[in-house]
């Protein structure tokens, strides 16, 4: 189904984050039967490895904003999503998007393709799935609504949790990448990368960053943005394997959820993978989250 005539074509800038995230609040909000939490913020973090200018494609009718996508690959593996305003769908504007993206990857020369759609979104779905794609993984997004002081647990004899030092970036980065190198499709990136991608972020605020240290070791890491999906936003942690079973990743927790109290933030959200091998579905539930939505991750080889 080609694109209407009346609809135009440009790349998007970070000008036009607060449109596509009313747009996708919009989405959510229809396929889940209930407010979205979607802002600004979380536009601009999904756009943060995207090159926009050359990897990003807004469609637009009489000025208004009808559907937005982007694309970033990090071999062997392209991503590209796109959403569609409620009102717009059943037009071509997903197959459009999804062409956009599948072109970028075959140029990029990767293996394979992923890109995601909530589990609620059957049209997304039958989509992705009559052109290839099966479906590869499911995570959720999880939050908790703070209602009064957290109680920090205490950490074994001999560990101390303190806050992220710039110093330490590149042990940081170390402990981090080790604690994931067991998780589904997980790519190692030089720290140079890394660290670079993690300072140029709109939201980098490394006041929110801590690490639990054994001496001269950092054992557990976590990273925590401040406003993401409506709250306080744990974007990762990690604990190495030689010092899991010990409680670390919930003193981590804890500490971050009266961090956030103390800016004021109630409400705290993350995603785990739905089939986390350290079973961190569980530790969240552990702590008093609940899943709030679910999401497919679908995958298609390439020639």
């Amino acid at each position: 189904m080609a694109v209407p005539d009346t609809i135009t074509r440009r790349a998007a800038t970070k000008a036009d984050a607060a449109a596509a995230a009313a747009l996708a609040a919009a989405d959510e909000a229809a396929l889940l039967g209930r407010a979205s939490h979607v802002s600004e913020n979380d536009v601009l973090a999904w756009w943060t490895r995207c090159e926009l200018a050359k990897d990003s494609w807004l469609f637009e009718e009489d000025g208004r904003l009808v559907a937005f996508g982007w694309f970033e690959a990090h071999a062997p593996i392209a991503f590209h999503a796109g959403i569609v305003a409620v009102d717009a769908k059943a037009r071509g504007l997903g197959a459009a998007l999804a062409d956009l993206g599948e072109a970028r990857s075959a140029e990029s020369g990767v293996e394979r393709m992923h890109t995601w759609t909530t589990a609620a979104d059957s049209a997304a779905a039958a989509l992705f799935e009559g052109r290839g794609y099966h479906e590869a993984r499911r995570f959720y997004d999880m939050a908790i609504e703070l209602d009064g002081p957290v109680t920090e647990p205490a950490l074994p004899d001999g560990l101390v949790l303190e806050p992220f030092r710039e110093e330490d970036a590149r042990a940081f980065h170390h402990a981090l990448d080790e604690a994931f190198e067991d998780h589904w499709e997980h790519h190692s990136r030089p720290f140079e990368d890394w660290w670079a991608v993690r300072q140029s972020a709109h939201d980098y605020t490394p006041e929110l960053w801590f690490v639990v240290r054994d001496g001269d070791e950092i054992a557990a890491t976590i990273i925590n943005d401040p406003e993401r999906n409506g709250g306080g936003y744990v974007g990762a942690l990690g604990v190495r394997r030689g010092w899991r079973g010990r409680g670390l990743a919930k003193a981590l927790l804890h500490h971050s959820f009266a961090e956030f109290l103390r800016r004021g933030q109630t409400r705290v959200t993350l995603g785990v993978d739905a089939d986390s091998p350290t079973g961190a579905t569980k530790l969240y539930e552990s702590v008093g989250m609940h899943v709030e939505m679910e999401a497919v991750v679908f995958e298609r080889s390439l020639p």
